[in-house]
């Protein structure tokens, strides 16, 4: 598989986001036609989860919205498949952060919403609904799962995906700069013997500063390509299946888990027993 990450920075005028993103596609197909192209957390509005104004609810749109429309167009027209993420608004009063599938005729095969919407320095929760499943998609002939963001700080979001059958493990941000950022890709790659991809915002919006940094990572933890912090940019890599196996080979984790003792993680907060 051929991956492409398009890093970019979001301003105010949500047309212009897309048509940008848009572009970039075509650009990646020109420059080395990839199979699966990725783009940020909401790349198509500036974070506005750094604010606490129900207004910005509007700016959640519905798959027919001109984000998805338009990314589905650009899929048809090379193609390709495409993962976008946008503020989905599902129902009245009812949104989700959805990164949404995309086929190469342009249909959506699906889509995973985020488990962990972040409530550390933004505002997410008062905003959107958390996902329950970490659905696996058939790309190809590749197994693919996806995170989002704040997923990423829960090792067991990653591991869930994996155990569902992923290979590669896409994840859409919108971060700041995260101490230990490089570490921590490497990490969920090789405990989880996947290709780990996140795909980052980059610069201001508002006032906040997102890191980029973007990169893909093999399941040895080998960075096949990363981005830089400065600015819009599109990275590839070409994916090997076999190094997958490869990988699960030399260090057989799944083998080797204990999901029996693990009733911990499970357990409801109020009932793990504390020591005085």
């Amino acid at each position: 598989m051929k991956l492409c990450l398009i890093q970019m920075n979001s301003t105010p005028d949500h047309a212009e986001n897309v048509a940008r993103a848009a572009g970039y596609i075509d650009q990646a197909v020109a420059a080395d036609k990839p199979d699966l192209v990725v783009v940020p957390e909401f790349f198509n509005h500036p974070y506005v989860f750094q604010y606490r104004d129900y207004a910005h609810i509007d700016e959640a749109e519905g798959e027919d919205g001109i984000a998805i429309s338009t990314m589905r167009e650009k899929a048809r027209e090379h193609g390709i498949h495409v993962i976008a993420t946008i503020f989905e608004a599902e129902a009245a009063g009812l949104c989700y952060d959805s990164a949404i599938v995309i086929d190469p005729a342009g249909a959506i095969l699906g889509r995973y919403r985020k488990a962990h919407p972040a409530a550390v320095r933004s505002l997410e929760k008062i905003y959107f609904r958390y996902g329950s499943h970490f659905p696996v998609f058939r790309i190809g002939a590749w197994r693919v799962g996806i995170n989002i963001c704040y997923d990423t700080f829960f090792p067991e979001s990653a591991r869930c995906a994996a155990v569902n059958g992923a290979e590669l493990i896409v994840v859409p941000f919108a971060a700041p700069a995260v101490a230990c950022w490089r570490e921590t890709m490497q990490t969920r790659a090789f405990e989880n013997g996947v290709y780990f991809a996140p795909c980052n915002k980059v610069g201001l919006e508002g006032e906040w500063t997102f890191g980029g940094r973007s990169m893909i990572v093999a399941p040895d933890s080998e960075v096949l390509a990363e981005a830089g912090d400065d600015g819009d940019e599109t990275i590839f890599a070409t994916l090997d299946r076999a190094r997958v196996f490869e990988a699960r080979r030399a260090w057989p984790m799944f083998r080797d888990r204990r999901p029996d003792l693990y009733t911990a993680i499970t357990t409801p907060t109020e009932d793990i027993p504390r020591i005085d």
